[in-house]
């Protein structure tokens, strides 16, 4: 069963997806809802596909915040079971910071969490804009976060609970473009996508600067598929919508959507 599963996913994902499959066990066993931590979109995918819609006994249902999230926890129960928004435990935290000294980045405030100890993976979507951050966190961290979490970048921070509601969300735009590609290796889509030269390409991600589906890839040679999403750092994110067959010269019609 679980080899005819990977070879659906890349090798890379087959950690994950043995975790998804114990997890999947655990429930049909004990008939108990399992809670996971936040799990990035490629994760949320993993999960919905291994369970799949026409699944007779079990159910996923995803939450982090808001609609628009990225990152959410998951709930994995019996199909019977219904399923409530309290049941994920996601706490919007908020805190101030004085925009006119100091500018806080996303980035700032993930790498104040992470040197706490506090795991990625405890941690949603995190907003820093117009002195405040907005931060969605796993309910069991919050009470270390408020006590430990004082200061980002010398200001003194405090956060606070807020209702869900309060969170600022924000709409993704994406736009939409044809492209025609000799390959889908990394480092011909990176310079297709970002206007770039295939040199620059291929030292963004010599450089660490590019992520596959969340993940740094270090490969140029790294082949792209259909649905994958790229992000480059400083040049923003954008994702493959759709391969669409080759031209008569045997090269790849390809729809990519960039963030706008």
């Amino acid at each position: 069963m679980t080899m005819e599963v990977y070879q659906h996913f890349r090798k890379e994902e087959q950690p994950f997806i043995d975790q998804v499959l114990s997890w999947k066990d655990q429930v049909e066993r004990s008939y108990i809802p399992k809670l996971t931590d936040f799990l990035d979109p490629r994760e949320q995918e993993i999960v919905q596909m291994l369970l799949g819609t026409n699944h007779d006994e079990l159910q996923a249902a995803a939450f982090g915040g808001s609609e628009y999230s990225e990152r959410k926890r998951m709930v994995i129960a019996p199909i019977y079971e219904s399923i409530t928004e309290d049941m994920f435990q996601v706490e919007l935290l908020e805190a101030s910071y004085p925009e006119k000294f100091v500018s806080l980045e996303h980035r700032d405030v993930m790498g104040a969490f992470l040197s706490q100890g506090v795991k990625r993976k405890k941690l949603g979507d995190i907003t820093a804009a117009d002195g405040k951050i907005h931060l969605l966190a796993a309910g069991e961290v919050v009470p270390f976060i408020k006590m430990n979490l004082t200061s980002i970048k010398k200001s003194r921070i405090s956060f606070k609970e807020q209702p869900l509601t309060s969170l600022v969300t924000e709409k993704k735009a994406w736009k939409e473009y044809d492209k025609t590609i000799s390959s889908l290796r990394l480092d011909t889509v990176v310079k297709e996508i970002y206007g770039v030269s295939r040199k620059d390409a291929a030292a963004l991600i010599q450089k660490l600067l590019v992520k596959v589906n969340y993940r740094v890839v270090d490969d140029v040679k790294f082949q792209l598929q259909e649905g994958d999403m790229l992000s480059v750092r400083g040049k923003g994110r954008s994702k493959i919508t759709a391969i669409r067959g080759r031209t008569k010269k045997n090269k790849i019609k390809m729809t990519a959507a960039i963030l706008q």
